[in-house]
């Protein structure tokens, strides 16, 4: 049994803080905007809050922290289900296997280049494969073909997969496949409520999941991405297991996670479980997203369309850094629209184009880099530069010239005069003199049609 989710020290923590004084608190707060993170105490603590004032503190200094580290750009992907066939049982979960309603597909190879392409077409640069957990339908070796096979026949940069865990040997062919960042959400990290949640299947082994990210890391595989399912457990109970996690990652690895995933719980066709036995409102939602920002810096933090959009928009402000647009739930959902084959309900049905432009109305810069992956800015290059704050040096320009190509070859007359716009806002916030005249120039080698330019 794994030790590094402690449940007793955890509920325990947030016991002894719940009283804490005022002036302590806003220490914590400031001392978060050095950017070093919290530990498990100090996060406790900012759970607890509820007075609408520290609140107020706690997301500006969240605020501080993504702009500070990240500056103002927001990451923009897309999901791409493999399968919806699967040999587990959750209760949550549309595709679990007993249920009946569920139309059951798995796509061939050619199909999923095809929605490779079709998701590409929306002017995406980078998708998530997810794929359901079946032996026969999404084996390692199935995954790595369409990996390659994406590479060479769609213009997508980086893959990043959410799949099962594997052993050692499996992860390393996943590897060499060219993925991006494994990702893999334990759902809930309180065993309890993990057994109740999932009853069959591979995946009722909480332990192997839970050490998934040690054999990918042992792998060779750079980065990786944790997540929970909020609604299942108590949110403060599982803000402190992920920052558990996350913090026994980095001083094994030296690398924590890349991103931390933030779904709540969706209603879903067929699903046992409909309603959340541990709401989390809209307001906890909010300060847990602002303190995982302080209590985890250097990570980014993702938001899928299972939120509404004026949630999703508010959100940019306190510590997301990347979203998902124009999303489909289900195998084969962008070439055609396949009734009742959804993992879940989505809320948020904009295009990728009106995201775009809401993102820049936010304020913020819609980025759709790729260039730290393929220029070995991974692993513990990437955490090195994320913590220290100057990570941003490289998203800045190298957003500024991916959401140019967006705009001209994917953009609508209205979200390219808004795109332009921003852009000429984000030039202005490159310090380095040099890097501003040289990210002008590339920009300029883009608009005669060069594309994927990069620094």
């Amino acid at each position: 049994m794994v030790d590094f989710i402690n449940e007793g020290l955890i509920f325990e923590t947030l016991e002894e803080t719940k009283n804490t004084e005022k002036e302590k608190v806003l220490e914590i707060i400031e001392r978060a905007k050095e950017c070093g993170g919290l530990n498990l105490e100090e996060t406790a603590v900012l759970l607890n809050q509820e007075e609408p004032e520290i609140i107020e503190k706690i997301f500006d200094a969240a605020n501080y922290v993504k702009e500070h580290i990240y500056g103002k750009r927001v990451v923009l992907f897309a999901p791409l289900y493999t399968s919806n066939e699967c040999t587990n049982n959750c209760l949550y979960c549309g595709f679990r296997r007993d249920n009946k309603e569920l139309h059951r597909k798995s796509l061939t190879l050619e199909e999923i280049v095809e929605e490779a392409k079709a998701i590409a077409n929306q002017g995406h640069k980078r998708i998530l494969l997810v794929c359901g957990e079946h032996p026969q339908k999404s084996n390692v070796k199935f995954i790595a073909e369409a990996i390659t096979s994406i590479y060479k026949s769609a213009d997508i940069r980086r893959i990043n997969v959410n799949i099962a865990p594997m052993t050692v040997e499996e992860f390393r062919e996943l590897k060499r496949s060219g993925i991006g960042t494994y990702q893999i959400f334990q759902e809930t990290y309180h065993r309890e409520t993990y057994k109740k949640m999932h009853p069959v299947g591979k995946k009722a082994d909480y332990d192997w999941r839970v050490t998934a990210f040690d054999r990918a890391l042992e792998a060779g595989i750079d980065d990786v991405g944790l997540g929970v399912l909020f609604g299942l457990f108590d949110y403060k109970f599982e803000v402190l297991a992920l920052l558990s996690h996350a913090q026994y990652l980095d001083s094994k690895f030296g690398v924590g996670p890349h991103t931390i995933s933030i779904p709540r719980l969706r209603p879903a066709l067929g699903a046992i479980i409909q309603e959340a036995p541990y709401p989390v409102s809209d307001d906890e939602f909010k300060k847990l997203v602002a303190i995982i920002r302080l209590a985890v810096p250097y990570t980014g933090i993702i938001l899928s369309t299972r939120e509404r959009p004026e949630l999703r928009d508010e959100l940019l402000h306190l510590g997301v850094s990347q979203i998902s647009a124009g999303s489909h739930t289900s195998p084969g959902g962008y070439k055609e629209v396949e009734e009742k084959a959804d993992q879940f309900e989505i809320a948020d049905h904009r295009s990728l184009d009106e995201v775009i432009r809401c993102i820049c109305k936010s304020g913020y810069l819609p980025s759709f880099c790729t260039a730290c992956y393929r220029s070995k800015r991974t692993g513990e290059s990437f955490m090195e530069l994320a913590k220290t704050g100057h990570i941003h040096e490289f998203c800045q320009p190298n957003a500024i010239l991916t959401f140019k190509e967006n705009l001209l070859d994917f953009a609508s007359p209205e979200t390219r005069r808004v795109g332009e716009e921003t852009i000429e806002e984000a030039l202005k916030e490159i310090e380095d003199e040099n890097i501003r005249k040289l990210t002008v120039e590339k920009l300029k080698i883009i608009e005669e049609g060069k594309r994927d330019v990069y620094f």
